[in-house]
């Protein structure tokens, strides 16, 4: 009851994690403008999804409003997470 408790800020914690090469997920959000074909063509292309697994996400996305799509360290993922949004995808690292 009486012990003190540091408390570390949960950002610095986060990017700390994220240096030391702990595995993260990238996430596709759905947004109601890209089409299925565009999302599943994307996911084939950008994360190496197999047709069948590029659907399932999609339909995942589009009820759910968001999907894991790939799992890795920042590193992998940053660039994955930056050609989807250049094909106008929502996706983030988390």
């Amino acid at each position: 009851m009486g012990r003190n408790v540091t408390r570390q800020n949960p950002d610095s914690h986060h990017l700390a994690d994220c240096q030391n090469g702990e595995e993260r997920f990238l996430i596709l959000h759905n947004d109601n403008v890209n089409t299925f074909d565009h999302v599943i063509d994307s996911l084939i292309e950008i994360c190496d999804h197999d047709p069948v697994q590029a659907e399932q996400c999609a339909f995942i996305t589009h009820h759910n409003g968001k999907c894991d799509v790939r799992k890795g360290d920042l590193e992998t993922l940053k660039p994955q997470r930056d050609a989807l949004l250049n094909r106008g995808l929502q996706v983030t690292i988390d």
